[in-house]
């Protein structure tokens, strides 16, 4: 059995401050590593935000784009697993994209987002391939935020079919600006989705939401309210982050993984 800890990164996101946001993700995972977490995982878009405009002009390309560049070289420093959400530039089109990088700083999955919200379309468009990185410390899928509730819970299932003991997923839970989280506790979707897979294959599912108020598109002036979540193997929550706009919180759960996960029968 493989035991390992995993660092997930509640930071804030600011849309249109790819500078700060970048230099924010490196102390996290400065900070990760130094206390001997092996793998960290950052929120969605942290480069950009999430349905932010500064993306047409700021976003760069994957794997040599400058944002990909910052959190390579941050990983090699610091000798750790980084995955991060970013949004990518391709050609003449935007991508909401992931990334899952390696100690050495060489880019092993790289992931578009599938099941993107509609009201993000006009900004990003949509992935059509899925893959799972076999690394020394066990096999590691990559979704994003919404990709986790794909009909069927189609997404995630797949990497599990395809052998992946650790899901990674860059998200950015929102919640409209009059929520009150006290009558309506945040996270139901997630328990609900995650753990039917998390249980169903034998498998870890980790989610990680930035903090912070999204500030352009549809969803403009809903906060981000953190919430980062895992789910074991049995399907029960094995860590839940702190809800708030300012709740800004560097995680940390230890791991245990299975020599194979157990194949789903549902």
């Amino acid at each position: 059995m493989t035991r390992l800890k995993l660092a997930l990164a509640q930071m804030p996101v600011i849309g249109g401050q790819r500078d700060e946001n970048l230099r924010c993700a490196a102390q996290q995972i400065a900070d990760a590593a130094q206390a001997g977490a092996e793998i960290i995982l950052l929120p969605e878009a942290l480069d950009c935000g999430w349905c932010h405009s500064s993306a047409i002009n700021d976003a760069g390309t994957i794997p040599h784009g400058a944002a990909c560049m910052r959190l390579r070289e941050a990983a090699q420093t610091h000798g750790i697993y980084v995955c991060a959400g970013l949004i990518e530039r391709s050609g003449d089109r935007l991508f909401n994209s992931a990334v899952l990088i390696s100690p050495e700083g060489e880019v092993l999955l790289h992931h578009r987002k599938i099941n993107e919200l509609a009201m993000a379309h006009h900004l990003y468009d949509c992935g059509d391939h899925l893959a799972v990185a076999h690394t020394p410390l066990g096999t590691l899928g990559l979704m994003i935020c919404a990709d986790g509730f794909a009909p069927g819970q189609a997404i995630s299932r797949s990497l599990g079919l395809m052998g992946a003991q650790i899901i990674l997923s860059p998200c950015a839970w929102a919640v409209p600006p009059n929520h009150d989280n006290a009558r309506e506790p945040y996270g139901g979707l997630w328990l609900d989705n995650y753990g039917a897979v998390a249980k169903g294959f034998g498998l870890w599912i980790a989610g990680a939401s930035n903090v912070g108020v999204i500030t352009e598109g549809e969803w403009s002036g809903h906060p981000c309210i953190g919430c980062s979540l895992v789910m074991n193997p049995t399907g029960e929550a094995a860590l839940r982050g702190p809800y708030g706009v300012g709740a800004s919180a560097l995680l940390f759960v230890d791991v245990e993984l299975n020599p194979r996960p157990r194949m789903s029968t549902c």
